[in-house]
């Protein structure tokens, strides 16, 4: 598949390494050509300054950018090239001075991209993960949940086979409107952190889950592939 990851920081980075691993053709978008270079000749992928461009040649794009600073400005500058494409929305809302959710008793921010790209089709996942999960996603043994919320049925399984093809728990909650818990999720693992001197290695484990959250079938079939069941 041929994934386009918007923001070179430490979650583009750390997604960009586990797309590749897992065979998947990475292009690495940001508005510094240095960073986007840099972390694309690591990852076997490529870099480019131009985000509409790296929108429009890929089958699914990420964002994963700060929300707060850049994430409409970066929804403005690809509207034009998502049309009917998946855009996976890793971000999280946090106020600058950590204080709580920017979106506090309104739309979740998952909810306020999919107004900014009205005519793609937005997915919630990746946000509840540390970077450090995300570029290895098994935490004490165990595969890290993945959770997965959005509205366009298609997109999310789309997504949740993603998930699971390198190497998370892929959890189906639901529409859309389910990233304002899973921001939440996210913000309390992230304060967590700060307050209690935390090593960014927690991650969320629903344990007993509904049989009709978890996509076991995915999950079985890209461990076969792996060798890891059956």
């Amino acid at each position: 598949m041929k994934i386009a990851i918007i923001g070179a920081g430490n979650v583009g980075g750390a997604l960009a390494k586990t797309f590749s691993r897992a065979g998947h053709s990475v292009v690495i978008a940001d508005r510094d050509p240095e960073e986007a270079g840099q972390l694309a000749a690591q990852v076997g992928g490529t870099g480019t300054a131009d985000l509409g461009r790296a929108a429009s040649q890929a089958e699914v794009v990420v964002l994963a950018v700060p929300f707060a600073a850049s994430a409409e400005q970066v929804c403005k500058a690809i509207a034009g090239q998502v049309k009917g494409k998946i855009v996976i929305d890793a971000t999280n809302p946090l106020k600058p001075d950590f204080s709580g959710l920017a979106t506090e008793g309104g739309p979740s921010g998952a909810e306020r991209i999919q107004q900014w790209l009205p005519s793609a089709r937005v997915v919630k996942a990746f946000n509840t993960v540390f970077a450090s999960n995300q570029a290895e996603p098994v935490v004490e043994g165990e595969p890290v949940d993945g959770l997965v919320a959005a509205d366009d049925e298609q997109a999310r399984k789309t997504v949740l086979g993603l998930l699971a093809d390198i190497g998370f728990r892929p959890i189906d909650v639901g529409p859309l409107a389910r990233a304002r818990e899973l921001e939440a999720l996210a913000f309390l693992n992230i304060m967590l952190q700060v307050t209690k001197n935390g090593t960014w290695r927690s991650a969320w484990k629903l344990l007993s889950p509904p049989p009709g959250a978890v996509n076991t079938a995915q999950t079985a079939q890209t461990g076969a592939r792996r060798g890891e069941v059956g």
